[in-house]
């Protein structure tokens, strides 16, 4: 009931009024954006960074392994560094602790991909981003995860604003895909030839991902083996048929 109430606002639009109004008082508010990729926050950058004065934030104790986070690290930073920006960008990086993640799912493991486990790693993340904000004395924090078509937009916003409440810090509506955010990163992860990851991060997501990919060699060795049986069968029919035609 209180989802489909959710579902009908739009994010988007809240944020547009946002900015409007700061814009009119001649503003530039201080944003901690929580980031969960470089190619993700590319848009993000690119579009809010005329508004306000961002830090972003990394913090992201689900990724597997270590080695992938390093990568992701490197590779915000690297955007930072290359992207035109109206007010200057910052950065600061959260603790890895992958077992704050772990334990915060215990008993979710087995949990759909998009479901209760990711909405528990939603929480965890924002938590630490308004605490940060919070800390920071920051206008506002918001989340760069809601540019992703796969992520639960109303629930991040909801979570979002729950945390607002909990650290008094304001929680930035968003649901980056929107007005051709998605499709923006995409071209933007070209432009600066982002690493751009095939999974979420976690374990469960990357086991997802290689059980998606091996289904998917599966089924392209069930039609390259289909595709082979056609043509030996069509050979032998035309073998068949030019036989009988022989005999005529």
């Amino acid at each position: 009931m209180h989802h489909t109430h959710m579902n009908k606002r739009n994010f988007q639009r809240e944020l547009e009024g946002i900015i409007a109004e700061q814009q009119q008082r001649h503003n530039v508010p201080r944003l901690l954006l929580h980031s969960c990729c470089a190619p993700c926050s590319s848009y993000v950058l690119e579009y809010l960074n005329r508004f306000f004065s961002i830090t972003v934030f990394y913090y992201n104790p689900n990724i597997h392994p270590e080695s992938e986070y390093s990568r992701r690290v490197a590779e915000i930073q690297r955007l930072i560094a290359t992207q035109p920006a109206v007010h200057p960008v910052s950065f600061i990086e959260g603790d890895f602790n992958p077992g704050a993640f772990h334990s915060a799912i215990a008993g979710h493991e087995s949990d759909r991909e998009g479901g209760g486990r990711c909405f528990i790693c939603y929480r965890l993340r924002l938590r630490e981003a308004a605490r940060v904000a919070q800390e920071g004395q920051f206008d506002y924090f918001t989340t760069t995860l809601t540019i992703s078509p796969l992520k639960n937009a109303p629930m991040l916003n909801q979570i979002g604003e729950e945390l607002s409440q909990e650290f008094g810090v304001e929680f930035l509506p968003s649901d980056f895909k929107k007005k051709g955010g998605y499709l923006r990163s995409i071209e933007l992860s070209r432009l600066y030839e982002l690493y751009r990851q095939d999974y979420c991060g976690c374990v469960y997501s990357l086991r997802r991902d290689m059980e998606m990919k091996k289904k998917e060699g599966n089924m392209q060795r069930q039609e390259d083996e289909t595709t082979q049986a056609e043509d030996t069968g069509a050979q032998e029919y035309t073998t068949a048929t030019t036989q009988i035609s022989d005999r005529k």
